[in-house]
């Protein structure tokens, strides 16, 4: 389901992740004086275009999975998030989507889940939970793998309080200081330590391209085969419309053909 058009959505929560981070929670009601809640359809993986009226537009990937509110988790990188990390409860959130390919989760049914994160690229990989623990009972055994650079840069810790209780949850960061309790070194060394097996399982990852990159190759060493591994590119986006070119990898507009590609169905375009 897509718009095209900009529709005003009511921003109800806003939460500071980390210095230059936060997390919005969006809503928008029906028309008239009805107070009900518009239900949203829009999948994990996807993104929307977030404009600032006057100076441009952003596109911002789903951290959340709800059909009455959506959730972004923005970083100031540029002008236009920039404006956007400015807004409070009570604004207008601008947006216009949703777009894009997304992690197919009903396909999914019936597996074990290996979610591996990297980074911001956490964000998007929180709407795919959200969606498992509405639908639990649909999955088998879930694990989670995230890598930070260093604990101050942690996203969704109060999250990450409940999964770690009802998934399988490992984190590492790259540096901390001596006083840092848990596990330091790069996410392929936290794959290479899980002892994990390819047997009825799905890999799911989104983070840096390089990360991606040598994530995918701890797998194949593990035995997954690239039919098993869903990616997402949504770091690449800029325009959102296929317009700039800035996401293209060999002739594959990142924005219009994906974010999210099997790993098998794009894997030629890395080599």
């Amino acid at each position: 389901m897509m718009s095209l058009n900009l529709e005003p959505f009511r921003i109800t929560r806003k939460e500071q992740m980390t210095g230059d981070i936060y997390l919005f929670r969006a809503e928008k009601a029906k028309a008239g004086k009805s107070k009900n809640k518009e239900k949203l359809s829009y999948q994990p993986g996807q993104f929307y275009q977030l404009n600032v009226p006057g100076l441009g537009e952003a596109p911002i990937s789903v951290c959340s999975y709800a059909d009455d509110y959506i959730e972004f988790n923005i970083r100031a990188l540029g002008d236009v998030t920039d404006e956007l990390i400015k807004l409070n409860v009570g604004d207008n959130l601008w947006v216009r989507g949703p777009y894009g390919t997304h992690y197919p989760m009903i396909d999914l049914h019936g597996k074990s889940l290996i979610i591996i994160g990297g980074g911001t690229g956490v964000a998007p990989l929180r709407g795919v939970i959200k969606y498992v623990e509405k639908y639990r009972a649909e999955f088998d055994r879930v694990h989670l793998l995230f890598g930070f650079k260093s604990p101050e840069e942690m996203l969704f810790k109060k999250d990450m309080e409940l999964w770690n209780r009802i998934f399988d949850l490992r984190t590492t960061v790259d540096k901390a200081g001596a006083d840092y309790k848990g596990k330091i070194g790069l996410i392929t060394k936290l794959v290479d330590e899980s002892g994990l097996d390819s047997k009825n399982k799905a890999v799911i990852i989104c983070g840096p391209p390089v990360m991606i990159k040598f994530t995918i190759q701890s797998l194949e060493k593990m035995g997954f085969s690239h039919e098993q591994i869903y990616i997402s590119h949504e770091r690449r986006m800029k325009c959102g419309v296929g317009m700039c070119g800035h996401c293209m990898i060999s002739g594959v507009y990142v924005c219009k053909d994906g974010p999210v590609f099997r790993y098998d169905q794009i894997k030629n375009l890395h080599e």
